[in-house]
This record gives structure tokens, C-alpha cells and sequence, in this order.
């Protein structure tokens, strides 16, 4: 029985269920019941495993087709009217042409199955951040993902009431066939299509399809800003709390840092970090002049390997219960999981995320899928912020910048203005991972972390933040950090992880007057008395190596970012051109 009488909905659900045909359709309406019914459906076909009720209460494992374990870049489209909207780095279709090619596939697609309609919040519902959306899907596996991810069910449609102004998504799984997987998104529509995929970051579609690649479009329609990053509040000893927002590419420790736990010296100096979001923040502009983030999304969607003890205690914490695994390690003799860094202890009697037998001690293939993923409640980290459902956010500081560069960026840098940090922004690089498929160890250009998820072309969206930067009364100074500076023997020489509390405690100083920096041709540097070494094991003509400028290899850099901006064209913001040969002078 439908849950709402608005008239856009209905005659959406009826249309695409016209076209996919599944033999029953189920409306989530958010209770616990229902979701334990389909707990339950779902475990009796196999596609989900129950685990150790005792060791992971409420938790549950997973296992995607071997062909579908990643985002799929290469498959996922941006379709707007014209191809120029698009830009040059999104893949781009005529919206009439992806329509009927995609019609096709979900043909009949959900025949003997059943069509789940989730209807969702991005952000606390009734906010006036808030976005709603609906995702009709034929996999239970990701009604239960978006009950963690996003606020689910009945109390959604009642925000939502009569308006039309909702997003809509449409997944199936048709025949998981990777030559016909599509992510497509149609801007002007306010609609999201997947199909032949089940691996999450391609089939939950609030998180990348909709609080990225169609919020950057509303941002941009509607004045406010959609971004990839996580919101994190810094609590000082006198009890006030300032809060920033950082876009790092994939694996450059943007979940570890989101869950910073302090060294030991800050701690018992009574320091403390709070979590707003791991991953996504919108931004608008507050009544006071200030930008406020809010984080849309209501759980974490992080990856397993390298998540432990030591890296992300609090990461770790949050998965010990109402937790999904995806691809990773089974361990049969107490029915938990593992996977590649949890422990130095891999089992011996378990089964690998193809399903296979695996002997951890033995084999010399890896247990869990490099990208291997969880699905937990953001409710359960320790260090959630009591600002985490509040309806208007929080007021953001600084904006951080970061990368995984071996020799050029520096430790931190402020940039010179708003400006300047649109443009440091827009120059990102970092080496690639196994989150986004294709080679590893490549450099490659991410600019504020949005290349995969911006929604329209990006010199257009560099051009939304330089208008931004216009109506802010009172903007977040803008930041860039590398913590992966390495030595000759190519080891990491800044200790990262809570260490990284110490390069922040000054970031925040700076935005708030409080500390000197000294020029340089990049921008404004920390004095190396400024930043507190103590306990760190790094010494100040350590710090000072790491905050040293090769005007040289920035050289190299420059004219790698000239042959970046080409790319753009005509499109590329003209302020951003005068950026760079400004910083080619201060250099020369």
C-alpha cells in the first residue's frame, strides 16, 4: 500500500514499474519490523550472512559479483541537455539517446522480483538543508545500506507532502553485466538511473549520485555548495569548539581524520575531535555571513582494509554493531570478519570475499577486496558530534585542501585569499587507489576531490566558488595539507594520524588571528616554534625540511597545471588563469 498520496510520486512509481515489472511492490516505511523482515528474507536466500550475535550485534555480511567492486568511472554519465554543460572530464550522453538505451535494459528487468520504494532524507529531515529523495530498487541489500546511510521511511513523505520537488532514483540489477552497467545521471530531471550493478557506491544512490553529482547542480541553481568533505569540530582546552571542512582524494586518511583521536599530550590537555561527516558536507551561507555544513548523510560508508586498532580506533568502534560488510573475509571458526591490517592474526578457517575457502596463515592472495567496504551507523563512533543532527549545521572555519604528494606540497599552507584557495583547489593531485578502478600509483589531477562527482563541468563549478567567495560576509580562510611528504628511502617522514591534530590546532589559529605565518611563494607558512612538537618524534629541522618549498619542482608543477587547464578551454575561469601565472612569478 502506497504511503503518500502525492500525485508525482505515484505516477512516477507507476511508470517505472510499468517498464521493470516486478511482481510486487514494497514501501519502506522505516520501522525497525519491516527492516528486520527483510534482515531476515535476505539471509534465508543467502544474499546476506548473519555474524556472531554476541561478538557484532545487528551485523551482517555481504558479497558483490566478482565484476562489481568498485565505482565504475568509466560507465557513469552526466546527462544534461548539452554536452558543454557536462564539461570535459564527465562522460556525456544526449539525454533522449541514454533514456532509450537505458529503457531497454530495465525492460522487464524486475520480473520475479520484488520493487522496494525507499523514500530518503539527505540531511535531518525537516532542515533547511534538507533533500529528499526516492530510490525504487530491487535489492534488499540496498534498502537495508540506505536505512544506514540515509534517514529512511514514512516521516520523509510527510516533509516531502504534495511537492514534485524530490529526487528520483531508479536501480536494478537486471543481470549484474558489466557491459551494460550504467550510473547515469540526468541533472535537469532531478533523476538517477543504475542498473546491472550491486556494489554499493554504484547502488545507494543518495550518496555520490545524489548529495554530489545532482546537489553540486542544485547548489550551483539554488547558491549553495555540495562538496566532497568531511566536517570535523576541534574542542580546545577552554572548551570552544571551531569546526572545518577537508577534501582529500581516496586514501589520503579523509575517514581517519574525520575521527581524529588526539595524542596523548592534547588529550590530557583536555583536547577533543568531534565527527560531523566522513565524507560529504553541504555548505550554505549562514544569516551571521558565516558558511555553515551540514553533513547529508546519516551512516558511513568506509573501506575496511587499513582500518584498525591503530589507524582508526574510532572507525572501528563504529562497526561492532548494525553494521553491513561487503567483500570481506568470513571467519568461520567464531563467524566475524577480517580483512588484510585488521590484526597480524588472519584466520585459517574462513572464506575469502570471492566465496572461496581461504587459509589466512597460508594463502598469498588477499582475503578482502582491496575496497572492501562497511556500512555503519554513524550514531555509533565515539566521537559523533553533538552537532550531528542539528538542523543548522555548523559554522566552518577553514577549508582544507590535502593530497598525497611524495616531494612537492609542503606540510600546510594557507593560500593567499579565497581566491588563491579556489585555485589551490582546482590543482589538487594525489596518486591513484584501488577506490576508483583503473591503475594504482598514477598522479592525477582531483581537484577539490570532485573529478568523479562533480555534476556539471567543473570550470563552471570553479567558477560557482569564486561567486561563493563574492557573497560570503565572513568566508572560511582556505588551507592545503600533504601528510605524505617521504624521504629518499621513500618512507613517510610526518607521523600523520592523531599526530595531524598538531598542523589543525594551527589552522585554526590562523583563521582566528591568533598565530603569524610567514610568506612564501605558495602562500602563508607556519613557523616551525608555531606548530606543538612535543611527543611527536619529529624534531623542528624535520619540520622545517617538510615545510620547505623546491621552487623548482613547482615549476614542474606549474606548467603540469597549465596542460591541466587546457583541458577547459574557453570555460576555465579567467581568475584562475591569472592564479597561476601569478604563483609562476612568485616562483621565478
Amino acid at each position: 500500500m502506497a504511503l503518500t498520496t502525492n500525485k508525482a510520486v505515484l505516477d512516477w512509481i507507476d511508470e517505472k514499474a510499468a517498464l521493470t515489472q516486478p511482481d510486487r511492490i514494497v514501501w519502506i516505511d522505516g520501522s525497525e519490523a519491516q527492516l528486520e523482515e527483510l534482515r531476515a528474507e535476505a539471509c534465508s536466500t543467502g544474499e546476506l550472512e548473519k555474524l556472531n550475535e554476541e561478538k557484532l550485534p545487528g551485523c551482517y555480511l555481504h558479497r558483490t559479483a566478482e565484476n562489481d567492486v568498485a565505482r565504475v568511472e568509466d560507465r557513469t554519465f552526466i546527462c544534461c541537455e548539452r554536452k558543454e554543460d557536462a564539461g570535459p572530464t564527465n562522460n556525456w550522453m544526449a539525454p533522449a539517446e541514454m533514456y532509450a538505451k537505458l529503457n531497454k535494459l530495465y525492460d522487464g528487468a524486475m520480473k520475479g522480483r520484488t520493487m522496494y520504494v525507499i523514500p530518503y532524507s539527505m540531511g535531518v529531515v525537516g532542515s533547511p538543508f534538507a533533500k529528499y529523495g526516492i530510490e525504487l530498487t530491487d535489492s534488499i541489500y540496498v534498502v537495508l545500506n540506505m536505512a544506514i546511510m540515509t534517514r529512511v521511511g514514512q516521516a520523509v513523505l510527510d516533509a516531502l507532502g504534495d511537492s514534485p520537488d524530490y529526487v528520483k532514483g531508479l536501480h536494478a540489477k537486471a543481470g549484474i553485466d558489466p557491459e551494460n552497467r550504467y550510473i547515469v545521471q540526468f541533472p535537469q530531471d532531478n533523476t538517477i538511473m543504475s542498473v546491472n550493478s550491486g556494489y554499493g557506491g554504484n547502488v545507494l544512490l543518495g550518496k555520490k549520485c545524489f548529495a554530489l553529482r545532482i546537489a553540486t547542480c542544485l547548489g550551483r541553481d539554488e547558491g549553495w555548495m555540495a562538496e566532497h568533505m568531511l566536517i570535523l569540530g576541534i574542542q580546545n582546552p577552554a572548551g570552544e569548539v571551531r569546526y572545518l571542512a577537508a577534501a582529500f582524494p581516496s586514501a589520503c586518511g579523509k575517514t581517519n581524520l574525520a575521527m581524529l583521536i588526539p595524542p596523548a599530550h592534547y588529550l590530557e590537555k583536555g583536547w577533543k575531535v568531534w565527527c560531523v561527516g566522513d565524507d560529504i558536507a553541504w555548505l550554505r551561507i549562514g544569516e551571521d555571513g558565516r558558511l555553515w555544513a551540514m553533513n547529508p548523510e546519516y551512516g558511513f560508508f568506509g573501506v575496511a582494509p587499513g582500518t584498525n586498532d591503530k589507524s582508526n580506533p574510532n572507525a572501528l568502534a563504529t562497526t561492532r554493531r548494525g553494521t553491513i560488510f561487503t567483500n570481506v573475509v568470513h571467519n568461520l571458526d567464531d563467524n566475524t570478519v577480517w580483512w588484510e591490517d585488521l590484526d597480524k592474526n588472519p584466520p585459517k578457517n574462513a572464506v575469502d570475499w570471492k566465496g572461496n575457502p581461504w587459509n589466512g596463515q597460508e594463502s598469498t592472495e588477499k582475503g578482502a577486496h582491496p575496497n572492501s567496504r562497511f556500512t555503519a551507523p554513524a550514531k555509533n563512533c565515539p566521537c559523533i558530534s553533538p552537532e550531528f543532527e542539528s538542523p543548522k549545521g555548523v559554522p566552518i572555519s577553514a577549508i582544507v585542501f590535502g593530497g598525497r604528494r611524495a616531494k612537492t606540497a609542503p606540510l600546510v599552507y594557507q593560500s593567499r585569499d579565497w581566491d588563491h584557495g579556489v585555485f589551490v583547489g582546482s590543482v589538487m593531485a594525489s596518486e591513484t587507489t584501488a577506490a576508483a578502478a583503473g591503475a594504482v600509483g598514477v598522479v592525477r589531477r582531483d581537484p577539490m576531490a570532485m573529478l568523479p562527482f562533480c555534476g556539471y563541468n567543473m570550470a563552471r563549478y570553479w567558477q560557482h566558488w569564486l561567486d561563493m567567495g563574492g557573497k560570503i560576509a565572513h568566508p572560511p580562510k582556505i588551507f592545503n595539507v600533504n601528510w605524505f611528504r617521504t624521504d629518499d628511502e621513500g618512507r613517510f617522514i610526518w607521523p600523520g594520524f592523531g599526530d595531524n591534530l598538531r598542523v589543525l590546532e594551527w589552522i585554526m589559529k590562523r583563521c582566528y588571528d591568533e598565530v603569524e605565518a610567514d610568506e612564501t611563494p605558495i602562500g602563508y607558512e607556519p613557523r616551525p616554534e608555531d606548530i606543538d612538537l612535543e611527543g611527536s618524534g619529529v624534531d623542528q629541522e624535520t619540520l622545517k625540511g617538510l615545510l620547505s618549498v623546491d621552487k623548482d619542482l613547482w615549476l614542474e608543477d606549474v606548467a603540469a597545471i597549465r596542460d591541466f587547464y587546457v583541458k577547459f578551454g574557453d570555460t576555465l575561469p579567467k581568475t584562475l588563469a591569472g592564479e597561476l601565472d601569478a604563483l609562476e612569478a612568485r616562483l621565478k
